[in-house]
This record gives structure tokens, sequence and C-alpha cells, in this order.
């Protein structure tokens, strides 16, 4: 059968889907030409499949109840990560070591149990990440952070009264230690909802509080950053662990500092909370983040030497050296977190969110790994254990790079004191089609074409910023890297932004036992965390 190279049909794929022998192993073949198809004979025998299920189901069998009481909470939250995402990064991860990536096994695969939760907000079908659900036990309306729903999104006066406290209160409260990492900024709406309360997640600064009820983020217009004297700003709050992004507002808190909005992060200045707007009562988050008596963000003691990036913090580094100031570099031994100079650690690596992983620099910026690495060390030095936060944001790399963050907290922990919680916030509008062939790449495109005779990609979503029209067609990307990590994917509906979905999301237990009732409601799991701080459920 002769298969056209530029319009296959899916009759013309089954024809091809047999593996072509060429011995053993796993090789990939381009036939016929465009295609590649995966050979592994070792899965046309039966057995190969029964070996697996009996293995599995042995384990299964052999596994121990583990009843003890946690010591340890930790809470991984994916941003977005939905199960198309888990998808598409374990196929990505297994491709990035040189494997056909399907059968590819994540950290997160490995936990015994797994369960759904549905994600809606009290006034919306879909979600934002505002995460009051999930670190706080209660559900709320869109874009509020650490308030019940009785609190309406924007409006100051709605706020007072309806603000509720999160899981690393009642931690903090339980004596145990505290920590959040997130490659975000520390005042995103996930990490925002463990110390603020604020009727909008967007009051990250000062700047943002609006002396009505609406939001206005203020932006530069040209690049210019200031930069506060350390001398007369109070840069410590009251946190374990914090890492992350948000040094600009950290840092500058009533001073002006401003940074030009860029394709894939926001930048906020920061200003005088309007009079009207303190009349109100309503702070902005950073400043809640500044003086709340929960986390503390002090650096190394006894000395406060701020510790951002691993050779020491140049703010911001991609500017130019005459609006450039460096601080003096720090030695890699100074920052050992396993040092009994280390009670509390501050890590903000970057004025606002963190650079995407594949944009890294390994000598300058840690993984997520091994912030969550040092965030352990710290925090266990308590003996009554401790709560940290890890969230991981972005894209398929930063699924990979979350999964190692969470077999770095495996490694580190005793599974009998420590309960590891891995989840999600919500899903994105996130496609996973086009039959692939084993082994293609996840990043690629599909085989198959569409009615108009052009390919589209593997990944694609449901609206965003890669609505494309050229000549009233869409674009022919056959000659486009989409492995590109600058390349935009497909979208069916032209956003600047793209959406969240609203499916429910995995959430995966490891270790003893989170109390819990039944059904699906995304704060279940927040009153269990809860009663294992001890202030539930007769508390709730």
């Amino acid at each position: 059968m002769q298969v056209s190279s530029l319009y296959p049909s899916l009759a013309d794929l089954v024809q091809y889907s047999p593996p072509l022998r060429h011995g053993g192993g796993s090789i990939l073949n381009k036939k016929p030409k465009g295609f590649f198809i995966l050979e592994k004979i070792e899965e046309e025998n039966p057995e190969f499949w029964r070996a697996q299920g009996a293995k599995a189901l042995q384990a299964a069998l052999n596994r121990k109840l583990n009843t003890n009481v946690a010591r340890n909470i930790m809470l991984y939250l994916g941003d977005g990560m939905g199960i198309t995402t888990i998808t598409a990064a374990r196929i990505l991860k297994g491709q990035m070591h040189k494997q056909s990536g399907e059968e590819t096994v994540m950290t997160m695969d490995t936990f015994p149990h797994a369960g759904l939760l549905k994600t809606y907000s009290v006034d919306f079908q879909i979600p934002d990440s505002s995460s009051t659900a999930y670190l706080c036990g209660v559900k709320t309306n869109l874009n509020t952070v650490g308030v019940n729903a009785a609190a309406r999104n924007g409006i100051c006066k709605t706020q007072k009264g309806n603000e509720v406290t999160s899981i690393l209160k009642w931690a903090k409260d339980a004596g145990k230690s505290v920590g959040i990492v997130t490659t975000t900024r520390v005042q995103h709406a996930t990490p925002a909802a463990t110390y603020a309360h604020s009727a909008s997640r967007r009051w990250y600064s000062d700047a943002d509080v609006p002396a009505g009820s609406g939001t206005a983020t203020q932006t530069c217009q040209q690049e210019v950053v200031q930069r506060c004297r350390r001398a007369s700003r109070k840069w410590y709050s009251d946190a374990d662990v914090p890492a992350g992004g948000g040094t600009a507002m950290q840092t500058c808190q009533q001073e002006v500092v401003q940074r030009c909005r860029r394709a894939s992060r926001k930048w906020y200045s920061d200003a005088d909370v309007p009079a009207s707007a303190k009349k109100e009562g309503c702070t902005d988050i950073t400043s809640q983040l500044l003086n709340n008596t929960d986390i503390d963000v002090s650096s190394q003691n006894p000395s406060e030497v701020l510790v951002p990036q691993r050779h020491g913090l140049q703010y911001p580094r991609d500017m130019a050296s005459s609006t450039t100031e460096t601080w003096p570099p720090v030695a890699r031994d100074k920052m050992d977190a396993t040092s009994s100079d280390w009670q509390k650690m501050k890590a903000l690596f970057e004025p606002g969110d963190l650079r995407f992983d594949v944009e890294r620099d390994p000598t300058m910026d840690p993984s997520i790994a091994e912030t969550t690495e040092k965030a352990i060390h710290v925090l266990n030095k308590n003996p009554k254990r401790f709560f940290l936060l890890v969230e991981a944001s972005m894209a398929l790399h930063e699924t990979v790079a979350f999964d190692n963050a969470v077999a770095k907290g495996l490694e580190l922990t005793n599974e009998e004191e420590t309960l590891t919680l891995v989840t999600a916030d919500h899903s994105h509008a996130f496609t996973f089609n086009g039959y692939h062939f084993r082994g293609q790449s996840i990043l690629g495109k599909s085989p198959l074409y569409g009615k108009d005779m052009l390919p589209y990609t593997t990944l694609m979503y449901g609206n965003g910023p890669g609505y494309k029209v050229v000549d009233n067609k869409r674009p022919d990307i056959r000659k486009v890297d989409t492995k590109s990590k600058d390349y935009v994917q497909l979208s069916a509906v032209p956003l600047d932004t793209e959406t969240h979905g609203g499916e429910d999301v995995v959430v995966r237990p490891h270790g003893p036992p989170l109390p819990r009732g039944p059904g699906a409601e995304l704060p279940g799991p927040c009153h269990g965390l809860r009663w294992l701080c001890g202030t539930g459920p007769q508390a709730l």
C-alpha cells in the first residue's frame, strides 16, 4: 500500500502499526517518510504484560498498612497540573532520557493511592488558582484569597470579618516549622493563601489596591528599577522557609520598583496604598507577608546574609550594568542548610516568577528539587517537625522538575512519619490528540492532517494566544520547529492568555493515612491535614 507522506489517513497509519523487525531492543524507524515507528518486540508477547501485572499485584499485597499519625506534612501542588499535563510530562520525562516515553513511571505514579477532586469555586464552574479550598478548607469566590465566599472579588469592604485560617497557621500553632517553596512569586495565589486575606489575589503590592472596587495593576513604561536601601526597610517577616520569586515586592514595600511587562512574566510596581483604600482597611498581599507572625522569611542565623541565588544576588541580572546592584557573593558552603547555623532561610531568586526550567542557569538558579532539599534540612531541625508547601507552575518541563522534587522529598524523609500529598488546583484547556506512533516527540506534530490538508501539533489548547489565521487558513507548520522553547502551541479560540479547565484533578497521598470523609470535594483533604495538626475535627 502506497502511503502519501503529505496527507496520510488513519487507515494509512494502521497499515504501518505493526513494528518493523530489525532485531531486539527499541529502535526508532522512519517508515514511511516523516513517520516514526517504535519497535518494542517484547510487548508483542502476552507474558510481558502478565509479568508486569503480577509484579504490581505482588507489590500491593506486600504493602504494609501505615497506621501512624504523620509528624511531617508535605503538600505538593502542581499549578494547573491536570491529567493531560501529567500524561504529557510523563512522556516528556522519558523522552528526555532517550526512551519512548509512554511507559515512563513518574515518582508520583508510584504512590499507592489516588483519587479525584472537584475544583469548582462558589461562583464559577471553572476556578482560578486562588487556593482557599485546599489550604484553608473552604470554597470561595473567584480571585479571592484567604477569605470565605461572603467576600466578593475586588470589593474591599466585604473582606473584613470573612478571613479564614490556613494549614500553615494550624501547623504553626501545633509547634511545627512551616515553609513555602514555589516557582512563582511568594505573593501568588497559592502561597498567598497560607498567610494573606484579600478580596483580590491581584492586590500583590500596595499599588495594586485600588481606591474603588476595581483592580489596577501598575506596570512600568520604561526599563527603570529603583532599589530601596537595606537599612530603611524591614525585609523579614515571620516565616520559616519561603523560597521562590517576588524579591522586588519583598524588599521594597513602599518604594517604587518598576519593571516592564514581559512576554511570559508580570512585573508589578510597588507604591503607596491610596488613602481611601487605607481607610477601608485593605492591604496588599506583600504587606501581609512582611508583617505576618506565622511565616518567618529571615535568612541565615545569626547573621542576616540574604541568599537569593547560589552565588549572591545580581538584581536585576538581565538589566544594564548602570542599573544593576550586585550583592557580595555567598560561598557555597555558607549555604549548606545542614549546618547548625541555619535555623531560618529566605531564598528569593527573582524579582517576580522564576524563569522557565528550560531557561534556568544551573550554575546560578537552583532547581525546585534543590530548593525543596534545602527547605527540608532547615525545617527538619524542629523536634515537632514541619509542614512544607511545594508549588510548581508554568509548563511541561516544570512538571518534570516538580516530579523530581517529589522524589527528593521522599528520599529525605521517613515515610512512616511523613504524609506526602500530590495534587493540583485546577487543570487547563489542554488536549492530547492525533494518533501519534509510539516514541514520537510529545512536542511534535500528529501524523494525521486536518481536512484543510494541514498538520497540527499533538498538544493543543482549546483557547489561547496560539490561534492564528494565514490567508483564511490555519498556518502550515510542516517546517516549524514545534519543539522550540519559544513555540506557542496551537489553539482553537483566540485569547491573550489560555483559560483553566474545569475537570477533576488527581490527588495522590503517600505515607501515613490522611483522614477524610467520602466524596470528591476539594476542601476534603485540607480538613484531614487540620486534624493531623491537632486542631480538628473538634475545631471545625
